[in-house]
């Protein structure tokens, strides 16, 4: 948490020297989620859920920048009858097959790379804090999920003058089960959005 704190300090004191330079945007943006959590406890199929934030667009040059995020990031999926096969003892009967729902703190700290003045390439690490536990699937209480998820995230920019509209694939590279290693969890999702450059 505390590496993931000054990370993100150090890149928006770059963003405050490069405005003296006059390469530095904010924005607000939101948008669509299409989630699904990949493992056997989990169906198979792309759930809905929402993002809403803000960006910085931070210019090097006039083909490369930066693009730090700071996003609330819904994530939606189901359980399925594998779960309770795996974790019988734990298991909270009165939740199988309902929707798991998780809300991260999402920071994705982007490169991009612009084609032109009106696509932009996009790509990096994104960075995911659990702001909700989700721990009533589980009979004991126990957390079910990792505090925190780690992803890759590239898409693809359209930049109309103040308008951003986006498409965003984002693959989990971190196994999210705080159970146990017998099933991994890991995270994929497509965003869409539009954004508005302040």
């Amino acid at each position: 948490m505390k590496k993931l704190l000054l990370l993100s300090f150090a890149f928006f004191a770059i963003a405050v020297a490069v405005n003296a330079q006059g390469g530095f945007r904010l924005g607000i943006k939101g948008g669509l989620n299409l989630n699904q959590i990949q493992g056997v406890s989990f169906n198979n199929g792309f759930n809905y859920g929402y993002h809403l934030g803000g960006f910085a667009e931070i210019d090097f040059t006039k083909k490369f920048g930066i693009q730090p995020e700071v996003l609330w990031n819904q994530s939606n999926s189901q359980m399925s009858g594998e779960f309770a096969t795996l974790y019988p003892s734990i298991t909270n009967p009165n939740t199988l097959n309902q929707d798991v729902v998780l809300n991260y703190l999402s920071i994705p700290i982007l490169l991009r790379y612009n084609l032109g003045s009106m696509f932009s390439v996009v790509a990096g690490p994104q960075f995911g804090i659990l702001m909700n536990k989700n721990q009533n699937i589980l009979q004991n209480g126990q957390k079910a999920f990792s505090d925190g998820d780690f992803s890759l995230a590239a898409g693809l920019q359209v930049n109309l003058k103040v308008l951003r509209l986006y498409g965003r694939y984002n693959v989990g590279m971190k196994n999210i089960n705080q159970i146990d290693q017998q099933d991994k969890w890991t995270s994929q999702q497509i965003q869409l959005g539009v954004g508005l450059r302040l």
